[in-house]
């Protein structure tokens, strides 16, 4: 019988950290943090430019800082008030030319908060979602309906 079969080398493997559905809890933010940097977008920055009449710049910042990594549910409920806000600000005919100066993960983020608004409707909303479904989903094909089903981190 060979030598090194009674090895236990082998055994200080941990094979775990090559499994990719492994949990890991992340270590928590600190307190003082979460004060200074809130995720998702600058509320007041959104209302004056909605104020001011300029609604793709509206769109974009309400877009920007989108809570994804974020496990604080009030943060991620705030940020999609104030994306659905801004949807509703769009005039039918804008709708199209906004959605073609996103991105591929821009389109993915809007197509989250299309879905999240799907699962908590508000009067009217159901209806300017579905026309902002149609018109993200000419322009992000349906990789971005898979890619945003499937993806473990929601707004």
């Amino acid at each position: 019988m060979a030598k090194n079969t009674l090895s236990s080398r082998f055994r200080k493997l941990d094979i775990d950290q090559f499994d990719e559905n492994k949990f890991v809890e992340e270590p928590q933010e600190e307190a003082s943090e979460q004060h200074h940097q809130q995720p998702g977008p600058d509320e007041g920055a959104v209302e004056s430019l909605l104020r001011g009449g300029d609604v793709l710049r509206a769109f974009h910042a309400a877009l920007q800082n989108s809570p994804v990594n974020s496990k604080n549910p009030a943060a991620k409920e705030h940020a999609q008030a104030v994306v659905l806000q801004v949807l509703t600000a769009f005039k039918n005919s804008e709708i199209e030319q906004a959605v073609q100066t996103l991105d591929r993960n821009g389109i993915d983020l809007l197509m989250k908060y299309i879905y999240k608004g799907f699962e908590k409707p508000t009067e009217n909303s159901s209806a300017i979602l579905l026309q902002w479904h149609e018109k993200v989903l000419a322009v992000g094909g349906l990789g971005s309906i898979v890619r945003v089903l499937t993806a473990r981190k929601t707004v």
